[in-house]
This record gives structure tokens, C-alpha cells and sequence, in this order.
């Protein structure tokens, strides 16, 4: 595998090397972990679809676009809590 360079300001910089080393791991390897498990806008929607299928076949659950949305918010509200009491 080839190498690439990045170039981000100076303070992302240092704060990769700070979420690294408490990690204990290197900038290298913490990017690498974020590229592959970060997933884009249509891997979410793909994802969710098949959920969407799966609790339909073996649930008999339709879960509509509105609750899912909702299931979202409450999701992303729990975690912003979440980091806000960690901080």
C-alpha cells in the first residue's frame, strides 16, 4: 500500500497526536480506523433500508420514515448527552 500525504492545520495535527497516544496507537492507524469505519450518507441509507427489511421479514415491524427519523433525533440527543457529561 502506498502511502499519502494529508495536509490539515497544524492543531488538527496536534490533536491526532493527542487522541492517538491516549489510544495507544499512531495518527496513521487512527485515520486508517476512521476511513474504514466511517460510513458515508449512502451507506447509511443502505443500512437502514435493510434493517428496515429485516425487522419487516422476521418481526412483522414496518418502521415508517417519521419514526425513524424520530429514532434518529432521540439516537443523536442520548449521545450528544452523552459526550456533554463526559466532558
Amino acid at each position: 500500500m502506498s502511502d499519502a500525504m494529508i495536509r490539515v492545520p497544524a492543531e488538527v495535527r496536534d490533536r491526532l497526536a493527542v487522541i492517538a497516544e491516549s489510544r495507544g496507537t499512531s495518527i496513521r492507524s487512527l485515520v486508517q480506523e476512521f476511513a474504514e469505519t466511517t460510513l458515508t450518507d449512502e451507506e447509511r441509507r443502505e443500512r437502514a433500508e435493510r434493517t428496515r427489511a429485516y425487522l419487516a421479514e422476521h418481526f412483522g415491524v414496518e418502521v415508517s420514515d417519521g419514526e425513524s427519523a424520530a429514532m434518529g433525533r432521540k439516537l443523536r440527543d442520548a449521545f450528544a448527552g452523552q459526550q456533554g457529561a463526559a466532558v
